[in-house]
């Protein structure tokens, strides 16, 4: 552990003696290569920045300042607990970050390339789309029947949709009316839509493991933990409230009305416009 801590430090040392010796004509791509890492690291500080691994990795920043603050002023007895203590950290990481790598790791794979993942719609299709899933909405909102419907995005859902039973038949109110019609054998569970289409039906997702300050229910769960490991959208409806909420990025977004739900879904659709020919 000694040496790795040693290590450690020692990469400190290298990283301030590169600064200062940096030199951007001997090396002419130096702007490319600070620009790659800074996406590197916004990527990351993006990733983690709605989970609790934030404030672990504010603690590990901190610790990272004391670390060079050591180095810098030469304080020995500091740089002797540094030096145990860094290589502690290092250890710990992949145990303290497991949920968030999985998740991050599950992302990187699933994603496609842009457009890939989802049917191109026409104008008038998307309108039909959207109507017909924020009609339901209401409806399903307004008589209180619990509802999980996921919008797919460019992300693949192949995993998810194989988990329920598979429907791929066209979108329509009667059909969706049908599916949560509560004690039906396909009520439980979350409706994926892809495109037009309704692909499968009481699909199982991946409960977010985040801690709230309000409780959730399993499909606000549910809801939070696809739409933190996909780019899909997430209709809530909740059967004690009726209330509508959407979830989006690893954000729940509450009381939803039919009129913002309109306006974000005709902007969830937009990048797959295709103007009639």
């Amino acid at each position: 552990m000694e040496g790795l801590g040693g290590q450690v430090l020692g990469v400190s040392e290298e990283l301030i003696a590169a600064a200062q010796r940096f030199n951007f004509t001997a090396y002419p791509f130096a702007v490319i290569d600070i620009l790659i890492v800074a996406l590197l690291f916004y990527w990351i500080y993006f990733f983690l920045r709605q989970t609790r691994a934030m404030r672990i990795l504010y603690g590990i920043a901190i610790l990272g300042f004391f670390l060079l603050l050591g180095r810098l002023l030469e304080l020995t007895l500091l740089n002797f607990v540094m030096r145990y203590l860094v290589a502690s950290i290092l250890i710990a990481i992949p145990v303290v970050f497991q949920p968030e790598l999985r998740a991050a790791l599950e992302r990187l794979g699933r994603t496609r390339f842009v457009g890939a993942g989802r049917p191109f719609l026409r104008h008038a299709d998307i309108q039909a789309t959207v109507d017909t899933i924020v009609k339901t909405v209401e409806g399903l909102s307004r008589r209180k029947v619990g509802a999980l419907i996921v919008l797919a995005g460019n992300t693949g859902l192949r995993d998810f949709i194989e988990s329920g039973v598979e429907i791929n038949a066209r979108l329509s109110r009667e059909l969706l009316w049908n599916i949560f019609t509560p004690k039906t054998p396909l009520h439980d569970g979350a409706t994926i839509i892809v495109g037009d289409r309704i692909a499968a039906a009481s699909c199982r997702l991946p409960l977010s493991e985040e801690q709230f300050a309000e409780a959730l229910g399993t499909r606000h769960r549910a809801a939070l933990g696809l739409s933190s490991q996909t780019d899909a959208l997430i209709i809530v409806v909740s059967e004690e409230t009726g209330r509508i909420s959407i979830a989006l990025e690893g954000i729940l977004i509450p009381d939803v009305t039919p009129e913002s739900l309109k306006e974000r879904l005709q902007t969830f659709y937009q990048p797959k416009l295709v103007k009639s020919s």
